[in-house]
Parts: C-alpha cells; sequence; structure tokens
C-alpha cells in the first residue's frame, strides 16, 4: 500500500533597519535682520540703525557742538548683533554640519505557511495523515523557486494531476509580507498492514514509512493483552 503527501512552503520577510541621511547648509537665515525674508533665503550686510547716534553718526553736545560717533564710526548703522550681518547663523539641530542621520526598524518576522495534500490507497486511507507528515518515505520531487509550478512525471498522470492542486491551493500571502521561496515536495510513504490472530480473536495495525510509525487502530493493546503483550517487540530489530 502507498499514501502520498506533498508539502509546499512559503517564507516570509519584511525588509529592516533602513539608515536615512538628511542634508542641507549647515545654516539658518538670522532671525534679526532676515526676519522678513522667505523660508530658505537670506540677505547678507544687512546693517541696523545704531542705537547711540540713532542713525546721525554724531553725538551731540549740551554746547551745541557734535562729534564722531565712536559706536559706528560715523556711519550711522551697525552690523547686526547677532549674525554679524553674514545673514546667517549656525544651525544647532546638526551643529553646522548639514546633515543628520535617522534610521528606521522594523521588526522581522519569518514564517512558513504549509499547504499538504494527502491521496492514499483504499487500504491505507484508516491512517491519519499526521502519521504520515511524520513518517520517512521517498521523495519524487524536490523543488525550490521564487514561485513553484506543478511538477511533471512523463509516466504518471495522477502525480501531474496532484501536484497542480496542491500548486493551486497555496496559501495566501499578507498584504504585509513578501514571500521569499517556495518549495515544492511530494513523497512516496510505503504502508504495511499487520494482521495478528490469537485465540480466535484478531487485530490489525500498520507500519507506515522507513521510520517504521505503528498506528494502532481500535483498542490494542488493552482489548487484547492489557499492555502487557511483547508481540511488537520484533518492530525494534
Amino acid at each position: 500500500m502507498s499514501k502520498l503527501f506533498l508539502t509546499k512552503v512559503l517564507t516570509q520577510q519584511i525588509m529592516a533597519h533602513t539608515p536615512m541621511i538628511f542634508r542641507g547648509q549647515g545654516d539658518i537665515p538670522c532671525p534679526t535682520c532676515n526676519a522678513d525674508q522667505e523660508p530658505g533665503f537670506y540677505k547678507e550686510n544687512q546693517m541696523s540703525q545704531c542705537p547711540a547716534c540713532y542713525g546721525r553718526g554724531l553725538i551731540a553736545h549740551r554746547d551745541g557742538s557734535d562729534t564722531i560717533c565712536t559706536k559706528c564710526d560715523g556711519k550711522g548703522k551697525i552690523p547686526c548683533a547677532t549674525c554679524g550681518s553674514r545673514g546667517l547663523l549656525k544651525c544647532k539641530t546638526c551643529n553646522g554640519s548639514g546633515s543628520l542621520l535617522t534610521r528606521k526598524i522594523a521588526v522581522v518576522k519569518w514564517k512558513t505557511l504549509s499547504t499538504r495534500k494527502v491521496s492514499a490507497t483504499s487500504g491505507a486511507a484508516s491512517v491519519p495523515d499526521e502519521i504520515f507528515h511524520r513518517a520517512k518515505g521517498v521523495q519524487l520531487c524536490n523543488t525550490q523557486a521564487y514561485q513553484c509550478t506543478p511538477a511533471y512525471f512523463a509516466d504518471s498522470f495522477f502525480l501531474n494531476t496532484f501536484s497542480s492542486d496542491v500548486i493551486a491551493d497555496r496559501a495566501s500571502v499578507p498584504p504585509t509580507a513578501r514571500v521569499i521561496c517556495e518549495r515544492h515536495t511530494i513523497s512516496v510513504v510505503p504502508v504495511t498492514r499487520v494482521t495478528m490472530r490469537h485465540h480466535r480473536q484478531s487485530f490489525s495495525f500498520y507500519i507506515v514509512g522507513y521510520s517504521r510509525e505503528v498506528y494502532l487502530k481500535d483498542y490494542y493493546p488493552a482489548r487484547f493483552c492489557w499492555g502487557l503483550c511483547p508481540c511488537l517487540e520484533w518492530l525494534k530489530v
């Protein structure tokens, strides 16, 4: 007897840890002498009125005489006290470097989605599918690709149809994930049915795969020998 099962594996990954660099000039417009400028624009060499002579360049005295203002050297205007009339100030955020380094960190989660299908002969149909998933058999197909296609067997229409059905029923991938690869395998697992009889009482069990997984149906051994029978010891040989 034989039983076939196929497994399709999807692995997902999310991109993570992306550093980003923002670059600028390293300076910002002076808020004192360029307060009325459009964002990103500035003017150099802007002067402000001398507070000592009120823009005259001369200091008036009580006797009616005038002297040159020493604060502005008689010009009536002085450089901006904030930026020295450069029009720009050193950016405190980037410390004048003109660039910022930032990064985004995403949590990477790996997940495997499997679609399994079992096709059994009538004599092995009573063996549960999970028994076959644990058992060792003979691999007829093992392919890996970004997106697997149905396997092709030149001498088996049944296997071709079997493979196509499982590929068509592949599990859906969440929109927030991306597929790394798929794996498509087909294995044949042999099954041996053993029937034992003692004092007109009989029972059957199954030996599954080359790993000799044993499946006992009904109520054996409690129904027949209450767990004390050594009849399965030969399986360990």
